[in-house]
């Protein structure tokens, strides 16, 4: 093993990195993604690509600089994987609850707002939470630190299609709800009682259109004064503990 593998297999940050470390890791541990350095040409490199892409491992191209910060290093031979916190659990798991109370992220990238999201996840009693596998946060320790802990209480599943995964749900008798600003509902004028999904967009995007189109309510939170919007976990709190406020007063 040379020097950058060996450094990499150690590093106490998120990244493991060096060919070697990474193909091992493959094996061995689980992977939130792997990072790539654009233009790199090298041949142990897309071996690993090509591993990544057998396993379902996301692999995301991005410039050195964003390695060299990955990897707490320069010397990471154009490949770091970012380890998950936690295993993730397929879709059907959440669904083990009689009326289950689940939340899912569309693109919501920074892992502090994740982390935040599954805070509040757990303490209103949520079931599970969704997030799709491309241009989205996953369970990285960043995540992890950000939850203050509550990401070991929380059932995460990972999806490659998010707007699929809704029409499935739908079929399951699971409502899908919706909340962006420009709806004309309020959050109070849902019921969550049944079985029901809570659905949040991205950090300054909102529900992409199709998510959108998938939902079969979508509503706002009323905001006053010269607030535009509130931050997805904010948001996201609120909703979640007007559901378990209907929860606990349902005989």
């Amino acid at each position: 093993m040379n020097d950058a593998a060996k450094r990499g297999a150690g590093h106490p940050s998120e990244g493991i990195y060096g060919v070697h470390a990474v193909r091992e890791a493959l094996e061995r541990r689980a992977i939130d993604h792997v990072l790539v350095a654009e233009g790199q040409s090298s041949r142990r490199v897309q071996e690993v690509i090509n591993r990544c892409r057998q396993a379902g491992i996301s692999v995301r191209f991005a410039p050195r600089q964003a390695l060299d910060r990955a990897a707490g290093t320069a010397h990471h031979q154009d490949v770091v994987a970012v380890c998950s916190a936690k295993a993730y659990v397929e879709v059907e798991s959440l669904l083990a609850a009689p009326h289950p109370l689940l939340v899912a992220l569309d693109g919501v990238e920074d892992p502090r707002n994740l982390g935040a999201v599954a805070r509040a996840a757990v303490a209103a009693g949520a079931d599970g939470l969704i997030i799709p596998e491309r241009r989205a946060a996953g369970l990285t320790p960043a995540a992890a630190g950000a939850s203050a802990g509550a990401l070991e209480h929380v059932k995460v599943a990972r999806v490659p299609n998010l707007v699929r995964v809704l029409v499935d749900l739908k079929r399951s008798n699971v409502w899908i709800y919706g909340f962006e600003p420009q709806a004309t509902k309020t959050y109070l004028e849902l019921d969550y009682r049944a079985a029901c999904l809570l659905l949040f967009g991205g950090e300054g995007r909102g529900l992409h259109r199709l998510v959108r189109e998938a939902s079969d309510e979508l509503a706002r939170i009323p905001l006053h004064g010269p607030v535009e919007s509130l931050n997805v976990a904010v948001a996201a709190g609120i909703v979640l503990f007007e559901a378990a406020r209907q929860r606990a007063a349902e005989p």
